[in-house]
């Protein structure tokens, strides 16, 4: 057997039939399916269980532990060479085992992450947090484009290690606070080859309401600072960024109210204006051609703004937490 896929989940038997509906539709098939229900109250056994006719699945509950060691349980007893994991929101293309496959044995792939995207039936809303999240103007493009695929950090969305690396590593060492960015770093500095497979895309179907998608954001940020209790590296320049975001318009804000009292300060505010005006309306104008929707390139300004600003203030509170506490 090749591959082993590993699908944590929580309380969302819904998530997990339509992503093993599309694990039925692959064109490579040498794989089986593990699902680790993590202490749900709503088990999905009779979900998988209706699949068995048609994949080779077997199902476990066990007591909650969270995603990273649930996925570690799940990796224990896989009998693949290859093992992948999913989030249980994913739906899956059908070439996707085909198109890693080949990858794994041209590139010598110990490791692998993949891109996620909006399929054309997701909702507006869907679509624009996909835009969000992916978008050149937003996130740098760093989770699913780059020049180099070898610097990428995959997400536990979508990626995969070899037996063999998840024998050295043991797996997660944290729970659920970006413990998919720390194995990814520590896969690296192991010597083992983990890079980027662009064409190995999953559909992200996310289930979140703006609150959601917003806390979502700053409990990413705060992921970031906490991965570098691991890694002194793990913040770079460009995880800087939504702070420098956030901090400005906050800024633009404080200059409205100088400006009034110092007519000097005025200049500074216009410059303000015009630097976030500038963005707003590049993400408007390119989510709109991506989408080929004014509708989601309206509401891609919104979970942009609102998704930089989240992460923002998660990375720089946890930074500050983690200062004060040493």
């Amino acid at each position: 057997m090749v591959f082993s896929v590993i699908i944590p989940v929580y309380n969302r038997p819904d998530e997990i039939r339509e992503l093993l509906q599309s694990l039925t539709t692959q064109t490579f098939t040498d794989f089986e399916v593990i699902i680790v229900d993590d202490g749900s109250d709503n088990p999905c056994k009779l979900v998988v269980e209706s699949f068995k006719e048609e994949l080779q699945v077997r199902y476990f509950w066990i007591e909650n532990i969270a995603q990273g060691f649930a996925r570690n349980f799940g990796m224990n007893l896989a009998k693949g060479d290859y093992f992948v994991l999913f989030d249980s929101d994913c739906i899956i293309p059908s070439q996707y085992f085909e198109v890693l496959d080949k990858a794994i044995k041209t590139r010598k792939l110990d490791a692998h992450g993949g891109p996620d995207a909006a399929e054309e039936g997701f909702s507006n809303f869907q679509k624009a947090i996909n835009y969000s999240m992916t978008s050149l103007l937003t996130t740098g493009g760093i989770r699913g484009k780059l020049k180099d695929p070898s610097k990428y950090q995959a997400r536990g969305f979508n990626m995969g290690l070899s037996k063999k690396a998840f024998e050295v590593t043991k797996g997660f060492v944290d729970p659920n606070r970006g413990e998919d960015i720390e194995l990814s770093m520590r896969l690296k500095k192991m010597g083992f080859r983990l890079e980027l497979v662009e064409e190995a895309l999953v559909y992200h179907k996310r289930k979140n309401t703006w609150q959601s998608f917003f806390r979502q954001s700053y409990s990413f940020g705060q992921n970031r600072i906490n991965v570098s209790r691991y890694h002194r590296d793990a913040v770079k320049l460009v995880h800087l960024m939504p702070a420098v975001f956030l901090l400005g318009w906050i800024m633009v804000i404080g200059l409205m109210v100088i400006g009034y009292w110092i007519p000097a300060f005025s200049v500074f505010l216009t410059a303000g204006f015009l630097v976030y005006g500038l963005w707003i309306l590049a993400v408007f104008v390119h989510s709109t051609f991506i989408n080929k929707s004014p509708w989601v390139g309206f509401l891609s300004v919104f979970t942009a703004f609102g998704q930089l600003s989240s992460y923002g203030a998660g990375l720089i509170t946890e930074w500050v937490r983690k200062v004060f506490k040493g």
